[in-house]
């Protein structure tokens, strides 16, 4: 007896994750393409992302090379203007 239900049991769940499941297909499935459209436009995002962090390191360094350029250019013309 008791094999007996246990079976008619899992049959009960089955058929009811089966259902849940339909309906979740159904549910998903007119959204499914924007869901994959915004990943990968986040993806996307990600690449446009690095590319302007690299510009801007890039940009950051030239800046630095020409304060420093410019700090000590700017303290040998105080040094040749001290000579006189």
């Amino acid at each position: 007896m008791g094999r007996k239900d246990a079976s008619a049991a899992k049959l009960q769940v089955d058929q009811y994750r089966k259902q849940i499941g339909k309906q979740d297909y159904k549910k998903t499935k007119g959204s499914l393409k924007a869901t994959r459209l915004k990943a990968e436009a986040k993806k996307s995002a990600a690449g446009v992302r690095d590319i302007i962090l690299t510009v801007v390191a890039i940009l950051f360094f030239l800046l630095c090379v020409y304060a420093f350029f410019y700090l000590n250019l700017r303290t040998e013309l105080d040094l040749d203007v001290d000579v006189d």
